[in-house]
């Protein structure tokens, strides 16, 4: 293929001409139709609006509860903590390793550790983390570790 065989791979088409006179086929009302709110000049209605009926957000009941006092964790098991060879592990280590997210701007994200693995723990390491669960704590312990709350 040569620079002077290349074709624009779509056929251009010129811009629909609207309101320039009856010859176009777009004129007079230019595609707006007759009267009402859509054929005026900044005329545009929400998405949502149904015309004045009930909205459907407003005919559907509200359903569930959300607790203002629930505590979001930013979770690691022990198991993805056995992958690293390290004797302690705090927070700001695990950020670096990719094992929990950084918090976000003005967030409070505290860490808590949890227990998935319970034969395979064998490790003797120092932890600390904001909770632990008690299974994880036990773990921990048992191998002569230490769960720290900080």
């Amino acid at each position: 293929m040569f620079l002077h065989e290349l074709k624009r791979p779509y056929k251009k088409r010129n811009k629909k001409r609207l309101g320039k006179g009856h010859g176009t086929g777009q004129g007079k009302t230019a595609g707006h139709g007759h009267k009402g709110q859509k054929s005026r000049s900044g005329g545009n209605i929400p998405a949502w609006f149904e015309g004045g009926q009930m909205p459907i957000q407003r005919r559907l009941p509200k359903r569930g509860f959300k607790n203002i006092f629930r505590i979001e964790y930013r979770v690691v098991n022990l198991s993805s903590i056995l992958k690293f060879d390290e004797d302690t592990m705090d927070i700001k280590k695990m950020e670096a390793l990719g094992l929990i997210r950084k918090p976000r701007k003005n967030e409070k994200a505290p860490v808590k550790i949890l227990a998935n693995v319970f034969d395979d723990f064998t490790k003797n390491i120092t932890i600390q983390a904001n909770a632990f669960s008690k299974a994880a704590k036990k773990l921990i312990e048992k191998n002569g570790g230490k769960a720290e709350v900080v």
